[in-house]
Order: structure tokens, then C-alpha cells, then sequence
């Protein structure tokens, strides 16, 4: 297996998918979003995996902060831009990606 969790660091549900996978003694590597967003590639796969409209977390102060519930816009144009968007944690493993907290989907990859 090769894991990817992006996140951020305060992301409570992140740290829950790092402690899952450390549990299992699976390797993994995290990406921190505050930091480093996704690549185009990366987002091609996450987005064909689980949708475009599970990505972006409508419920987060980034969003809010934004105003983006008010504004007609780019969807994938503006999470690229802001990769604090993103609902997190995003797990990937090749093709196979999930969003949030999915502890039943990971077991299915072992």
C-alpha cells in the first residue's frame, strides 16, 4: 500500500487517520495543506474517486471566511488556489481515495 493523508495538523479527524494507520503499522505519507495543496494529477485522482463536490468543505471557516456560498465560482479553480478548502482528511491509495473519516473503506485496502 501507498498512503497519502492530506490534512492539516489542528484537523481533529486527521490525526485520527494518522493514529489508524500508525496503529496497523501502515506506512504513510502525510502532506499538510497549510503547506502544500495537491498537484493537478493528485486532484485528478481524488476527484475521480470521490467527487468533486465531496472535496470542498462547505461547513469549514475557511469557506465562510470567503463568502463562497454567495459567489458564482470555479470550483476546482478555487480549491487549487486554496487548498484550506478541502474537507479533510483526504486518503488516497493508488486509485482508491476517501474523504473525512472512513475507518470501514481502509480496512477494504489492507
Amino acid at each position: 500500500m501507498n498512503i497519502q493523508i492530506w490534512g492539516t495538523k489542528k484537523c481533529q479527524d486527521t490525526r485520527k487517520a494518522e493514529r489508524y494507520f500508525k496503529e496497523r503499522r501502515i506506512k504513510f505519507q502525510f502532506i499538510d495543506l497549510a503547506v502544500k495543496g495537491l498537484s493537478k494529477g493528485e486532484f485528478a485522482s481524488v476527484k475521480a474517486a470521490v467527487g468533486l463536490d465531496n472535496l470542498i468543505d462547505k461547513a469549514g471557516k475557511e469557506y465562510a471566511k470567503r463568502n463562497l456560498k454567495y459567489l458564482v465560482h470555479d470550483v476546482e479553480e478555487v480549491l487549487m488556489e486554496n487548498p484550506l478548502l478541502f474537507k479533510t482528511p483526504i486518503v488516497r491509495n493508488g486509485r482508491q481515495a476517501t474523504v473525512g473519516y472512513c475507518p470501514d473503506a481502509w480496512a477494504t485496502w489492507e
